[in-house]
């Protein structure tokens, strides 16, 4: 029975610690494709728009210096949305895709 008990425990630290890469990564990836999105649409983004992307950026960037991982998903998730939706760099110049990723 204590092998049963130590062999659930250990698969539910193994699970969680692939949560938390998980969430790193998607930090980290969410970081890099806004800045290499920025950079492209500065030159098009007007105000108020490319202030409010560059707060959350930088939201994202401190969440994840302190080790917040889901404040640094939130944030980065925000200024991708803010960069890809309607008047962002991925939408075309449409009103927006609506696709929602």
């Amino acid at each position: 029975m204590k092998t049963v008990a130590l062999i659930a425990v250990a698969a539910l630290l193994i699970g969680s610690q692939a949560a938390q890469a998980k969430s790193k990564n998607l930090c980290e990836i969410n970081l890099q494709e806004i800045d290499q999105n920025l950079t492209m649409a500065k030159a098009t983004l007007g105000e108020p728009l490319k202030t409010k992307i560059e707060e959350q950026h930088q939201q994202a960037l401190s969440a994840q210096k302190a080790g917040d991982i889901k404040g640094c998903i939130a944030s980065s998730t925000k200024a991708l949305h803010l960069l890809k939706g309607p008047g962002g760099s991925g939408a075309g110049g449409s009103s927006g895709s609506g696709s929602g990723n």
